[in-house]
């Protein structure tokens, strides 16, 4: 039986929302990498996208159980 991977917000490696946290696990990445990333994405879109972004994932991408 094949499993699939699903995204799901980190409870583990959680600083606000566990979006960057849940994403890391997801494509098995560094979680400050993650992090460090879409602060630099989000400095160069002028900050509001960024967060907008952050806020949608936040409600949209359900938190691991």
């Amino acid at each position: 039986m094949e499993m699939t991977k699903r995204l799901y917000r980190s409870k583990k490696d959680s600083m606000l929302a566990g979006v960057c946290g849940g994403i890391a696990e997801y494509f098995d990445l560094d979680p400050t990498l993650v992090r460090i990333g879409y602060l630099v994405l989000s400095a160069l879109s002028v900050g509001f996208p960024g967060i907008l972004v952050y806020i949608i994932l936040w409600i949209v991408v359900p938190e691991q159980y």
